[in-house]
């Protein structure tokens, strides 16, 4: 018995500091990492709408439904988040609209895809695609619409192009009735 509580005894103590290690890592770290991401995403922003000096945050239930964006407080755009399951991963994609719905830019902010591939999709290259077309209509070629496909990587092109076409059909009556205001 007594060769049994000994071990015991030691690997308890071993979790026990291993543990704590990670949570006081976990604490210091957390703020830095929630800062980076608040920042990128305010780059981003600046990036698919670049017209826009300021962005404003229209609210639903305590959610973020989209941004809006100024430039000398006068409404030139929006910019929502939306996301779809593509290949391997789930692809997050910030979209930037002017106010005739027209799309101004794209981001893809978060995807593991396959790389050499799908992956492509973080590249500018794809990204200038979907430039001056209408989030309402937008289809992969394959599909009949205009954007074309990656290379080996259509369920991610579909995946991005489906996701910006779903959400901007979701919001698009919340940006009528705010370009009417």
């Amino acid at each position: 018995m007594k060769e049994i509580i000994k071990p015991t005894i030691v690997l308890l103590v071993i979790c026990v500091v291993a543990g704590s290690v990670l949570a006081l890592i976990y604490y210091k770290t957390d703020p830095i990492i929630a800062e980076n991401n608040r920042i990128e995403e305010e780059n981003a922003r600046k990036e698919v709408l670049p017209l826009a000096d300021t962005f404003e945050p229209v609210c639903e239930n305590d959610n973020i439904l989209y941004y809006q964006g100024f430039r000398k407080n006068k409404l030139v755009g929006y910019i929502f988040k939306c996301s779809k399951y593509g290949y391997g991963s789930t692809v997050k994609t910030i979209v930037g609209i002017d106010t005739l719905f027209m799309i101004t830019g794209i981001k893809i902010i978060s995807q593991q895809e396959t790389p050499g591939l799908g992956a492509n999709c973080s590249k500018p290259k794809f990204a200038e695609k979907f430039k001056n077309k209408n989030p309402e209509t937008i289809l992969v070629d394959k599909d009949g619409g205009n954007i074309v496909s990656i290379t080996g990587a259509t369920i991610t092109t579909r995946t991005v192009t489906n996701s910006i076409r779903e959400k901007f059909n979701k919001l698009k009556q919340k940006f009528d009735k705010k370009s009417l205001n």
